[in-house]
C-alpha cells in the first residue's frame, strides 16, 4: 500500500485546480483525480471575459490549462482517469479511501470537487450549437448578444433571472416555456413581466436548434404542446435555464447530500459532517455558480483542509 497522502481532490475545474494550488503552495502535495474530461465546465466553453486577470478574455480551454499548469509547477500530481469509488471515515484522524479503477488510494483529507452539469433539454442542434448561440449561462455570455433577438428556455426563478439579466443587452428576449404555468415565484415573474423587451411563448417546446450559413445559431424550432402547431423562431441567441445536476453519485450515501443531490457543508465553511471531509464549487453552490465563486470556494476548502491537518493528529494506525 502507499503511503496515506495529506490531500486528495477529486474533480477538477476552477474550485479543485485553485484547491490544488494552495495545498500545493502549503507543501501538501496534492493528488488531483481531475477524470478524463478535465477543467469543468469552462472546457466547453469559448469566450470568458469575466474572469479578472484577463483584459481581453481568455478561451475557456485555455484558461483551465493555465490554472492546471499553475497547480502543477507548484508539485501537484494528477491522475486523468475517474474516481469509482470512495470510503470515508466517520472518526477525526482517520484515512478516507479513493478507489481509481481497482487502485487504492488514502488520504488524511479529501476535497469533493465534482462540479455540476447543465441540465439538457436534448433537442437536436443543441450540443452542435453550444458556443455558437446556445448557452447555460446570461451571466457569462450576454455581453455577446447586444442589440439582438434571443430566448430563454425555462420556467423557474432561475429562467427569470436569466431573462433580465439577458433585457439588458438584447434586443429582444422570448421567454419559452413547456407550460402556461411556471415554476417561478410570483416577484421573479413580476419582475419579468414588468421588463420591456421581455416577451411570452407558451405552453411551447424546443424541436430543433438550426444553424445559419455562418454556422452559427439562427432559428429555433418550436411546438405548441397543446396543438401541434409549429412555429420557426428567428433567434441569435438561446439561453437553456432548466437547472443544474450536481455530479454528487460518487458520494451518495457517504456524505450529506440536499434534496436536489448537492453537497451540503457546515455554515460558512467547506466542511462536511464527515472529519476532514471537504466539498467545493458548483458541488455545494445553489446560487452563484459562476468561475470565480467556485474557484473561491476551492481556496476556502484547501485552507479548511490544511487547517484539519495541522490541528488534528492521526488516528494510531
Amino acid at each position: 500500500m502507499a503511503a496515506v497522502e495529506d490531500v486528495i481532490i477529486v474533480g477538477s475545474g476552477p474550485a479543485g485546480y485553485t484547491a490544488a494550488l494552495y495545498t500545493a503552495r502549503a507543501n501538501l502535495s496534492p493528488l488531483v483525480v481531475e477524470g478524463w474530461q478535465w477543467g469543468g465546465l469552462l472546457q466547453q466553453t469559448t469566450e470568458v471575459e469575466n474572469f479578472p486577470g484577463f483584459r481581453d478574455g481568455i478561451q475557456g480551454p485555455e484558461l483551465m490549462q493555465t490554472m492546471r499548469d499553475q497547480a502543477e509547477r507548484f508539485g501537484t500530481r494528477f491522475i486523468t482517469d475517474l474516481a469509482t469509488k470512495v470510503e470515508l471515515a466517520d472518526q477525526a484522524g482517520g484515512v478516507h479511501k479513493v478507489w481509481v479503477g481497482d487502485t487504492e488510494h488514502q488520504a488524511r483529507t479529501v476535497i469533493l470537487a465534482m462540479g455540476a452539469e447543465h441540465k439538457k433539454i436534448g433537442a437536436p442542434g443543441e450540443e452542435e450549437l453550444s458556443g455558437r448561440g446556445v448557452s447555460y449561462c446570461a451571466t457569462c455570455d450576454a455581453a455577446f448578444f447586444a442589440d439582438k433577438e434571443t430566448v430563454i428556455v425555462g420556467g423557474g426563478d432561475s429562467a427569470m433571472e436569466e431573462a433580465i439579466f439577458l433585457a439588458k443587452f438584447a434586443s429582444k428576449v422570448t421567454i419559452i416555456n413547456r407550460r402556461d404555468e411556471f415554476r417561478a415565484s410570483k416577484i421573479m415573474l413580476d419582475r419579468a413581466r414588468e421588463t420591456g423587451n421581455i416577451e411570452w411563448l407558451t405552453p411551447f417546446t424546443v424541436e430543433s436548434f438550426e444553424a445559419g450559413e455562418n454556422g452559427a445559431l439562427e432559428t429555433a424550432r418550436l411546438l405548441n404542446a397543446q396543438t401541434g402547431e409549429e412555429v420557426v423562431l428567428p433567434t441569435s441567441g438561446a439561453f437553456i435555464a432548466i437547472g443544474h445536476e450536481p455530479q454528487s453519485q460518487l458520494v451518495a450515501g457517504a456524505v450529506e447530500l440536499d434534496d436536489e443531490g448537492y453537497v451540503v457543508t457546515e455554515g460558512r465553511s467547506t466542511r462536511t459532517a464527515l472529519p476532514g471531509v471537504f466539498a467545493a464549487g458548483d458541488l455545494v453552490d445553489h446560487t452563484y455558480r459562476q468561475a470565480i465563486t467556485a474557484a473561491a470556494l476551492g481556496c476556502q476548502a484547501a485552507l479548511d483542509a490544511e487547517w484539519y491537518l495541522r490541528d488534528t493528529p492521526p488516528l494510531p494506525a
